[in-house]
């Protein structure tokens, strides 16, 4: 057990974790517990933001927090977000428009879609007030990485790839009790820190997840890892702005 929750967080950060060739396998059987990742992962920026809050404007502040979320998880998702904007902007066939996604040059789509949701994240992050700012950003990550669980669990499987053992994995055996085990442990992360506000972030970003796989269902025919990957990085951006919205009833 402790090896799969080490492959895990191998997975999902930077962390020399010692990953091996089992590694992949042992982290798509632990998918439901990324949100607890994610909540690690909150907790390392959370504190990197309430330091240079008190130091520096606000909005270098949401620059150099997206900045230090993006190295502590490797830019694993990032190449996804991209690789989505590329893909969806392409005018033509399903299997036309994954190829164009695994295409190693990055298009207008791709640096549209990249742009926009850096600087609306970063901005986000940067309008949260310094008293709220570690237990925000826990619940902000874990909304984020169990946006990846969900679609995981409800998107189907187009091609071979990266993504086929996360999607068997959510499909497979116990798929209920995988999916309630991700649900229960963000639920109550997000109900501990920011009460019944951190609850709706949690269902934004699982609304995210699911129009995310409707998309993709609808563009490539089925869910793909930079799919997945893409809707890490997106649920996290409209996470933090369904929370702006809510902070006032905290």
């Amino acid at each position: 057990m402790l090896k799969q929750i080490k492959s895990v967080f191998g997975f999902l950060t930077i962390i020399p974790l010692g990953m091996d060739q089992d590694s992949l396998v042992n982290t798509a059987d632990y998918m439901p517990i990324f949100p607890l990742v994610g909540a690690f992962i909150g907790l390392l920026a959370g504190c990197f933001a309430w330091a240079l809050s008190h130091i520096l404007p606000n909005t270098i502040v949401g620059v150099l927090t997206l900045g230090f979320l993006l190295l502590i998880t490797g830019l694993h998702h990032t190449d996804g977000l991209l690789d989505l904007g590329d893909g969806l902007m392409f005018h033509g066939s399903a299997k036309r428009k994954i190829e164009i996604m695994h295409d190693q040059l990055t298009g207008a789509g791709g640096l549209t879609l990249g742009i926009i949701t850096f600087l609306a994240t970063a901005l986000c992050i940067g309008e949260i007030n310094t008293n709220m700012i570690i237990q925000s950003l826990i619940v902000v990550e874990v909304s984020a990485k169990l946006s990846m669980v969900m679609g995981a669990w409800a998107g189907k499987e187009v091609h071979k790839g990266m993504s086929t053992a996360f999607l068997d994995a959510m499909h497979g055996r116990n798929r209920i009790v995988r999916i309630a085990i991700a649900l229960t442990i963000s639920s109550v992360i997000a109900l501990l820190l920011l009460g019944y506000v951190g609850l709706l972030v949690v269902l934004v970003a699982i609304l995210t997840s699911l129009f995310m796989v409707g998309i993709a269902h609808r563009h490539f025919g089925g869910v793909t890892g930079d799919v997945l990957g893409a809707t890490n990085e997106l649920s996290r951006m409209v996470s933090l702005i369904a929370l702006l919205a809510l902070i006032p009833w905290v």
